[in-house]
C-alpha cells in the first residue's frame, strides 16, 4: 500500500505518486506538495506559520 506524506511547507497531505521529494545533504527528507510549496521553503526560505494558505498558520498577536 502506497504511503501519503505530508508537505513540509504547507501540511497538506500529498497523493501516491504526486509532489516532489527533497534530499538534503544531511540526509533529511522533505516532501512538498507543489512547485509553491518547494520554492517558498527551499529558494526563500520563508516561514509557514506567516501565510494564510497553510495549515501551519498560526495569526500574529
Amino acid at each position: 500500500m502506497p504511503q501519503r506524506n505530508i508537505c513540509s511547507f504547507c501540511g497538506h497531505e500529498i497523493e501516491p505518486g504526486t509532489g516532489l521529494m527533497y534530499v538534503k545533504n544531511d540526509g533529511t527528507i522533505l516532501w512538498f506538495c507543489s512547485r509553491r510549496c518547494f520554492k517558498s521553503l527551499i529558494e526563500f526560505k520563508r516561514d509557514p506559520r506567516k501565510f494564510k494558505w497553510t495549515k501551519k498558520y498560526s495569526p500574529q498577536k
